[in-house]
């Protein structure tokens, strides 16, 4: 602090700011006992932390008494389609086609790679949602799964399928720069789990996509990533080049990650399928940490069926990730929906809901299964988003006390730095009850779902976004259909809330997609893949594709 003692005027400014007030004798006390503290902090702040030193407590999204599903093993249709004569459509065709193609040699896994190659050079240079590509990697790995084709064997069904990673995702000798100019040139020395997973699955990789700085948002090193629906604005985040190269047709499929909407907020945006997986059932092993209690990972698709094979190949405990859970994962696509029970909170259909929301309930009324209300408890929900504020002021702490958060290219009120500095004035004390408010928001949802099998709705409306990211319920992310808007602004953490941008009234309209969120039980996926298939035949409009400018 650059001074031996801390006075009582000081203390008063941090009464007000705390909210709280001291005696004049409360405040002598504390003067001379301050001193210590603030020592072990500073003692405290000379041991190096690099991001890969995970916290020592760790969040489990089962409260007592949870017992896991027993049931496993993915069953998905089994298209016969013949192999199209365009390039656009076998690049656009959903994975289960992709892989029948393969298994059958009407496709081999290089022309399928060299397509994605070919429209990654036409478009990536418009979109950049791409930061890394490694044409050379990629058509090595599908000449390797062409060899295993022609000898009669399969790894799957990702077996030479195409695809890209979110670039915070570690890749042995290809830089993964995090979106953030500090990082730009890190180039790390092995592979995350999950890359490894999907090269054990047949998967092929294309390249790192590209991700906002730090996880956050669609802005990165390299520039702006676009929504291919209308390339003025940004693609959200941050997974945002996960969603925008998937949206425009430039790989089969891409990994994203959220720790508070950023696999869903991009689906949002550019009309993707997005899964985000109960916490815990997917390895962050070789990941970018932002918050430990909070970060998940998960699959960016173009249709509901796809995500659940690509979940399948990332399932699996890990214990190189502390919050690691095993779990079996189950999807039967002909299973059906008949006798489940589906819920809705009508405050979410209120103000600020579209008619592509209002639709999309509507849409799954006439399903056939029970659709009610219900309700939650009046909580602060939104609260909680100060533990998002802390954990990653933490993961990235050395930026803020070195200065280096000024390197970001994003420095509005709502960006990183900003938020980082803010959050050293948050009050550990606060922090912990915070948690003990997350119990009772676990506890809120539990009760939730003993009542439904499943929650649809509006992806920012109503509560649903912060509370089930922090008892780590799983969420789909679907195409609901089409508005037309103004240019969006990007996503702001400013004010102590989460914004994913608003709309120029004045500007230009475009035509984009929005979607509709559905949220289950804790690792029951499943059910909420085949309710999301359902309704994705319902609305029939997954299938309607940008128009990429050449």
């Amino acid at each position: 602090m650059g001074k031996d003692k801390i006075t009582e005027t000081e203390i008063a400014a941090a009464e007000k700011l705390l909210a709280v007030a001291y005696t004049a004798q409360e405040r002598a006390q504390m003067v001379g006992n301050l001193e210590g503290q603030i020592e072990s902090a500073v003692a405290r702040r000379k041991v190096d932390l690099p991001n890969t030193v995970p916290m020592s407590l760790r969040f489990d999204p089962r409260l007592s008494g949870f017992e896991m599903p027993s049931a496993n093993g993915v069953t998905v249709t089994r298209p016969d389609a013949p192999l199209p004569e365009s390039d656009e459509d076998i690049a656009f065709a959903n994975l289960p086609q992709l892989a029948a193609w393969i298994a059958s040699g009407a496709l081999t896994s290089r022309r399928l790679t060299e397509i994605y190659l070919d429209r990654i050079t036409r478009y990536n240079p418009k979109l950049w949602c791409f930061a890394t590509v490694t044409p050379e990697l990629a058509l090595a790995e599908a000449d390797a799964m062409d060899a295993l084709t022609a000898k009669g064997e399969s790894r799957g069904p990702l077996h030479g399928i195409p695809y890209g990673v979110k670039d915070l995702f570690d890749t042995d000798g290809i830089v993964t720069g995090w979106g953030a100019e500090t990082y730009q040139n890190r180039i790390p020395d092995s592979d995350a789990r999950i890359v490894t997973l999907l090269r054990d699955a047949g998967a092929v990789l294309l390249g790192k996509t590209t991700v906002g700085a730090l996880a956050y948002n669609d802005i990165w090193y390299g520039g702006v990533t676009r929504n291919p629906f209308n390339t003025e604005e940004g693609s959200s985040g941050s997974s945002a080049g996960s969603a925008s190269a998937t949206a425009a047709g430039l790989c089969a499929f891409a990994i994203g990650t959220e720790t508070l909407g950023s696999i869903t907020s991009p689906c949002q945006r550019c009309g993707t399928t997005g899964l985000r997986p109960t916490f815990g059932r997917v390895s962050r092993a070789g990941g970018m940490a932002l918050c430990w209690s909070l970060d998940k990972v998960g699959p960016i698709c173009r249709g509901v069926e796809d995500t659940a094979l690509v979940l399948a190949a990332l399932n699996g405990g890990d214990p190189a990730d502390r919050c690691s859970i095993q779990a079996p994962f189950a999807f039967d696509g002909g299973k059906g929906i008949k006798r489940l029970k589906l819920g809705y909170l009508p405050e979410a259909f209120g103000e600020g809901a579209t008619d592509v929301d209002h639709a999309a309930l509507e849409a799954a009324k006439k399903l056939g299964i029970e659709v009610v209300e219900v309700s939650l408890p009046d909580l602060p929900y939104g609260a909680l988003m100060n533990v998002v504020y802390a954990e990653a002021a933490a993961a990235f702490e050395h930026l803020t006390l070195t200065d280096a958060d000024d390197t970001l290219t994003w420095q509005d009120d709502g960006a990183w730095p900003n938020t980082f500095r803010k959050a050293r004035f948050l009050s550990a004390v606060d922090h912990v009850q915070l948690d003990r408010l997350r119990y009772l928001v676990m506890q809120a949802l539990d009760g939730l779902f003993q009542e439904v099998d499943a929650l649809i709705g509006p992806f920012m409306t109503g509560p649903m976004l912060v509370a089930s990211n922090f008892t780590g319920h799983p969420c789909l992310h679907l195409r609901a259909g089409f508005e037309s808007l103004g240019t969006r602004s990007p996503a702001s953490l400013g004010e102590g809330k989460l914004t994913t941008g608003e709309a120029d009234a004045t500007g230009e309209k475009h035509r984009v997609p929005q979607g509709i969120s559905l949220w289950g039980r804790l690792f029951d996926e499943g059910t909420i893949l085949n309710l999301g298939q359902a309704l994705e035949a319902s609305l029939g409009v997954a299938d309607e594709r940008p128009r990429l400018p050449d």
